[in-house]
């Protein structure tokens, strides 16, 4: 079913990963596609796959980690479709250190893309929203935005601070019928752990009640959800958790 018929939907980090699935998913819902992703060949694979499956696509070469980067996709939705509806702010990166050998740059470079970004294209998108009185942001966080993780300070601060943002706009903005959300995937399989040591992913799995590391297809279904209708029409604020059972708020 077609629960996302003409939507403009802007999904950034779209060229892999849970980005890619939730491009593909929209695709299949019918949503309008503007995909952004700073890798020019991953991103033409996946517009192209997302052709496929019959979506109208434009791309976005941009790297959230600037300011400019961040603003790029909102603007070039706006620009090729004449507005935007739907805001999935997914791109992000992960890098692994104790705490005590973090340096500052890991640390700041981890807070603009994994935290300052999801801001800085919410507030560009916002007056079109709240224009249309009609608007879905959906934020991608992780567990460990919740519950921690060693050796991932600095990632799971930036995820925290995603969850909190969640809220506070959700309250700010949910009277103008703009819905803001999140979803907290638990680990999946994507290139995005793949410079995460095997000793932790090890570890990580056999801690899970689920006994494995979830696939990028298997969080797509909570985004599509969040941004139909009337399907989405009551979370405010929430933070959904595909995340194999290693989150139970």
């Amino acid at each position: 079913m077609q629960h996302l018929h003409n939507r403009r939907a802007v999904i950034t980090g779209a060229g892999s990963g849970i980005g890619a699935a939730i491009a593909r998913a929209y695709a299949t819902a019918g949503a309008r596609l503007l995909l952004a992703d700073r890798d020019p060949a991953r991103l033409a694979e996946s517009a192209q796959a997302c052709r496929e499956l019959g979506a109208e696509v434009f791309e976005c070469v941009a790297d959230v980690g600037s300011v400019e980067g961040a603003r790029a996709g909102v603007d070039a939705c706006v620009e090729q479709f004449g507005g935007i509806d739907i805001l999935v702010n997914n791109a992000g990166m992960l890098t692994q250190a104790r705490c005590v050998d973090l340096s500052i740059e890991m640390w700041n470079d981890m807070l603009r893309v994994d935290l300052t970004s999801v801001f800085v294209a919410s507030q560009r998108a916002l007056p079109h929203m709240l224009a249309q009185r009609w608007g879905r942001i959906i934020n991608v966080a992780s567990q460990l935005g919740i519950k921690g993780g060693a050796e991932l300070t600095h990632y799971a601060a930036a995820k925290a601070g995603v969850i909190g943002f969640t809220k506070s706009l959700a309250l700010e903005v949910a009277k103008d019928n703009v819905l803001v959300n999140a979803i907290a995937p638990g680990p999946i399989e994507t290139p995005l752990v793949s410079g995460i040591s095997s000793a932790w992913k090890t570890a990580k799995a056999a801690e899970l009640p689920l006994g494995r590391f979830g696939l990028a297809d298997e969080v797509a279904p909570s985004a599509v959800l969040l941004a139909s209708e009337p399907g989405g029409n009551l979370f405010v604020g929430q933070t959904l958790g595909p995340n194999s059972g290693d989150v139970m708020p």
